[in-house]
Order: C-alpha cells, then structure tokens, then sequence
C-alpha cells in the first residue's frame, strides 16, 4: 500500500512523498536527475518488506513545491532534513544528485545512522563542465526539447559511449521519437522526459556546488555504502573511488552488468530487484 504525505521544509517548500512498508526501519530513497519519486518506486516496493520507505519527489517534480531562485545543494539538504525529522528515518539512499544531496545531508545531520550513495557525481577537478548549459537553455527556452535533451546528454555524459559518435541529427531524431513514445504511455505514472527536461538544470547546480569539497567528506560519521555499476561512465567510477579513499566508514559495492539506470523502474532498464539485495545486504544485520 502507498500513502502520500507532504512535509514543509525550511524555505516553506512543499515536499511531497510516499510511503511504503509496515514498521521496518526508516528508509528514504532520494531519486536523482531526470526522475521524480516515481521514478524508483519498484526499487521502494522491493524494499518495503524490511523497511518503511519513503520515496519523496525532489523540490521542482511532481507534486512537490517549485525549485525556487535560490536552488542549490544547500536547498536540497533543508528538504531532506525536514523528511528525515517529520519521519524519524535513520537511514538514506540516494541516486546520483540524489546521493549527493544524501552524503552532504549526512555533514549536516551526524545522527543520520547510514547512507547508500548510489554514482555520486561529483564535481572531481572540473569532471564535471558545464559550458553545455548555455545552448541547452537555448535550445530549451525554443521549445526544441529534443534538441536540449540530446546537448544535455551529451554534456552530462549519462548515455552509452556510442551515442556521442552519432550526427546530431540522427540523436535528435530518436530523441523525439522516444519522446513521443513517452508522451503516449505517460498515464502509467511514470514521468516523461518531455516533463523533466527543464530540472536537468536543477542537478547540474547540485553537482556544480561539490566542486573542490571532497575533503569535507572525511567528517561523515554516518556508515556509507558505495553502489555503482560496472557498466557505468569512468566519471562516476572516479567518483566513487574518490570516495572510498575520504570516507571514514564505507565499503564499496559494483554491480555487475549494471549502468547509471540500475536503480529505475524496469521500464526504464532498471535493476531494481538486484540493487535492493544489495541494499538489504549492507543494512540488514546477519541473519
């Protein structure tokens, strides 16, 4: 069973959130760009059998107030402590912005018990450019979503290596073909692409503001999972080894066969089943 619940943050935000599971352990799951809540519920549905999750649509998603001018990372972090107190969860995962937020939350808040940090793509030496979000603006604010989708794509490097060999025209052509797809399956509840697109700027901020804090880093008391894919972008890998040489209290965990997209739905070739066991793993004393 899924109840909807809201809880306001600091700025008077409105966050929305799910809730799924009986009395196990708090959980909140934090999706990351391109997503909303929504977006992992099968990976919260595999997990509710051993934890109360709570799957909360990031401030400017679904049913959740808007971003807001002064957007961040530091935002972000006031949204999740208003959940984390409101629900009393002792435990986060988040994927990709989504871990960022988690891991910068966990500075903030020392009482937060443990984090999964799935792919956090931080900002490592300028791993990150942003010199793309101008014509992805562009693009955007023409209406040529396709187009924007493809320059972000491209500048966040999340698609399969392969695709950046291809014209332009030719990703943009399948873009708004898979699009169009979307568009007429949208009644499922899963959020469309289409819908997104404008918050893809939202993450980049997120990501943006890590830049040159991963020593800060070494202060996490909370126990830390580091979950990736083998199949995942170098960029991502670097991260997490980053990572794992700064953070007090972590173990690391690759996936096999897995990508950036393992925690989604399966609609979106997600893995859901496979991270959760993994999840369920490191949080779940033996036995």
């Amino acid at each position: 069973m899924i109840t909807l619940d809201r809880v306001t943050s600091q700025d008077g935000t409105t966050i929305a959130y799910r809730r799924l599971g009986g009395d196990g352990p708090g959980l909140v799951l934090l999706h990351g760009a391109m997503q909303t809540g929504h977006s992992n519920i099968e990976l919260a549905e595999a997990l509710s059998g051993a934890f109360t999750c709570y799957v909360p649509d990031r401030r400017g998603r679904g049913r959740s107030g808007p971003a807001g001018p002064r957007h961040g990372l530091a935002r972000e972090v006031e949204d999740l402590s208003a959940l984390l107190a409101a629900t009393g969860a002792e435990h986060v995962m988040g994927v990709s912005s989504g871990a960022v937020i988690a891991l910068r939350t966990a500075l903030a808040r020392p009482e937060l018990s443990t984090v999964v940090a799935f792919e956090p793509p931080l900002d490592l030496d300028g791993s990150n450019p942003t010199g793309w979000l101008e014509r992805f603006d562009r693009e955007l604010a023409a209406g040529r979503v396709p187009a924007a989708l493809v320059t972000g794509m491209l500048g966040t490097r999340m698609g399969p290596a392969f695709l950046g060999l291809l014209p332009r025209p030719l990703l943009e052509a399948m873009t708004a073909a898979m699009l169009r797809r979307q568009d007429r399956a949208a009644a499922d509840g899963e959020p469309t692409f289409r819908e997104l697109a404008p918050t893809l700027r939202q993450d980049v901020q997120v990501v943006a503001d890590t830049a040159g804090d991963l020593d800060a880093y070494r202060h996490v008391t909370a126990e830390v999972l580091l979950l990736g894919g083998t199949k995942s972008p170098a960029h991502l890998k670097g991260a997490l080894t980053a990572l794992h040489g700064t953070l007090p209290r972590c173990r690391r965990a690759d996936l096999p066969g897995l990508g950036h997209s393992a925690t989604s739905n399966a609609s979106m070739r997600g893995r859901p089943d496979l991270v959760a066991a993994e999840v369920c793993r490191f949080l779940l004393p033996p036995g």
